[in-house]
């Protein structure tokens, strides 16, 4: 029988839940144990496919098409199981079932409520699926307090209790501050959350506290007393200088030890944790640099690029050295000549986006990276600019655009109406909802035998996760192909480009898909590690 691990937060929100239970999940996989990560998320969207990157960073994709949190991210790179719809849920998507059994009559006349009703459904969605792992480990979202929250709380509470003893531990991570005008570690708002956690009837088995400096012995003492948990079992969560150290920092803290005591495991393994170790020593000490500019929408807010930030570290590590970013929003460039911003770096990289606003500013970029031959990288959107790029400005086509930003013009970039997915039909209209309309998940690509992607990939099949709606329009390929620019990737039936490669030019990719989805700190993605071989090349060179 699975063993539950509930992480909660308090005090303040992005204090890193996500990173704890992912480094937890490593750390329990080092000793043998098979785990699996499940978020539950309080805000009432039924998904974030709808949100601005700038609310809640990245929208994860999993292979079956499921837009989750970007915390989802953490749990695969970490982990390496990749996730799936049932591992995310929403107080949308909790009362989206409700209602549609509500409607169909199952509750028999009742009247739905909180409880029993939603939280039933939170307690069905956490224990659903789980016979083959050793231990769930569920992130409760937001913080403690939280009005939105409560029912997850509630259902929480409630599951400790149905489940038999000895099968459910509660893990709250807070912040203990330092205030620097008294020179002191400040334990109250830490008290007070655990007060406010302990007022719904959950008494946490750990303390998680971050921090960013050592907690002196009296203070942690006083988090044990006033806030009933074993001194031992106050961790400190310190700041770390990669993610890919906080696995070893947590086990160094006893966390994982910690986390088998409460469940009163005895004789445990001792936990493998070189691959650990082998990732956060070759991080802190590169044989090299290079740097890459981000040409993207969200430059301001990096979480909207999470894995693909990720995804470049893997790309470092695979060739032992640091990834320096530049971050460019795009629209600077449809002011300012961009020479000024991008002449130094040694590669360029236009990441995926919605909407017409800084297009024109990606397109130059492109150009640059294409003129200069500096290696490029186009994502999803990036890779739709790379074509109007050369639509206009190799193929002679004056007027190409994206459907997506104009209605007039060459719509080398057009919405897509309908595809196949498996054995079915996908069909949508431009007035259709917005919400899990998308080309979403992972879908097969077909490789030219003898093109540069293929020869990175070792393959001409590969899978992998897409999000968009937007697709380039193939009947342009060959006037396309005949300007230099190869259409080196489609789908099965040969009607949707998955890939782009320019001919004459030391790394020139664009892929409709996402491969930073899929990248990992053990197993970097193919193209990350050729466009980071890349760049330093190109650092040879300048």
């Amino acid at each position: 029988m699975a063993r539950y691990i509930f992480i909660t937060g308090g005090v303040v929100s992005s204090l890193g839940k996500g990173l704890a239970s992912a480094a937890l999940g490593a750390c329990l996989q080092a000793r043998g144990y098979t785990v699996r990560l499940r978020k539950l998320d309080p805000y009432l969207n039924v998904d974030p496919g709808t949100m601005s990157p700038y609310q809640h960073g990245e929208c994860f994709v999993t292979d079956d098409g499921a837009e989750t949190d970007l915390d989802l991210g953490h749990y695969e790179r970490f982990t390496g199981r990749p996730g799936n719809k049932n591992d995310n849920i929403t107080t949308g998507r909790i009362y989206q079932n409700i209602l549609t059994r509500e409607r169909r009559g199952d509750y028999l006349g009742g009247t739905v409520q909180v409880i029993p009703h939603v939280t039933d459904e939170i307690k069905a969605f956490i224990r659903d699926g789980n016979d083959e792992y050793d231990f769930v480990l569920c992130e409760v979202g937001g913080t403690v307090g939280d009005i939105e929250g409560l029912p997850f709380f509630e259902a929480i509470r409630q599951f400790g209790n149905d489940m038999p003893r000895g099968q459910v531990i509660y893990i709250h991570l807070t912040l203990v501050p330092y205030v620097a005008s008294a020179g002191e570690l400040k334990t109250k708002p830490t008290q007070h959350s655990v007060k406010e956690l302990r007022s719904i009837g959950i008494q946490p088995d750990i303390l998680m506290v971050r921090c960013d400096r050592e907690i002196p012995e009296n203070e942690r003492r006083k988090l044990s007393q006033f806030c009933n948990v074993p001194q031992s079992a106050v961790i400190q969560a310190l700041d770390v200088p990669s993610i890919y150290d906080v696995p070893l920092s947590y086990h160094a803290e006893g966390l994982d030890d910690e986390v088998l005591a409460a469940f009163g495991i005895k004789g445990a393994p001792a936990p493998k944790l070189e691959r650990w170790e082998k990732i956060s020593k070759g991080i802190a000490n590169p044989e090299g640099d290079v740097t890459i500019a981000i040409v993207g929408k969200y430059t301001i807010l990096k979480d909207a690029y999470k894995s693909l930030i990720e995804a470049l570290v893997h790309g470092g590590i695979a060739n032992r050295v640091r990834v320096n970013l530049e971050w460019i929003e795009s629209e600077i460039f449809e002011k300012e000549d961009p020479t000024a911003h991008l002449e130094g770096v040694h590669a360029i990289l236009v990441p995926g986006g919605f909407g017409e606003r800084g297009a024109e500013g990606k397109i130059r970029a492109v150009q640059y990276a294409r003129e200069h031959k500096i290696p490029f990288f186009g994502i999803c959107y990036g890779m739709q600019m790379a074509v109007i790029e050369a639509a206009r400005n190799i193929a002679g086509i004056k007027d190409a655009t994206s459907s997506e930003f104009s209605k007039t013009g060459s719509a080398v970039v057009g919405l897509m109406t309908e595809w196949t997915k498996g054995n079915l039909l996908q069909e949508r209209t431009s007035d259709g909802d917005m919400g899990g309309t998308m080309r979403l998940g992972a879908y097969p690509s077909i490789l030219s035998s003898g093109s540069k992607i293929a020869e990175i990939y070792g393959s001409d099949e590969i899978s992998e996760r897409h999000r968009h709606r937007y697709e380039v329009n193939i009947a342009y390929k060959n006037q396309l192909e005949k300007a230099g620019l190869k259409f080196s990737g489609l789908s099965p039936d040969g009607i949707l480009p998955e890939t782009v490669e320019l001919e004459d030019h030391p790394w020139f990719i664009g892929v409709q898909y996402h491969p930073e989805l899929k990248s990992r700190p053990f197993d970097p993605h193919p193209l990350f590690a050729s466009f980071v071989a890349a760049a330093l090349d190109q650092s040879r060179l300048v």
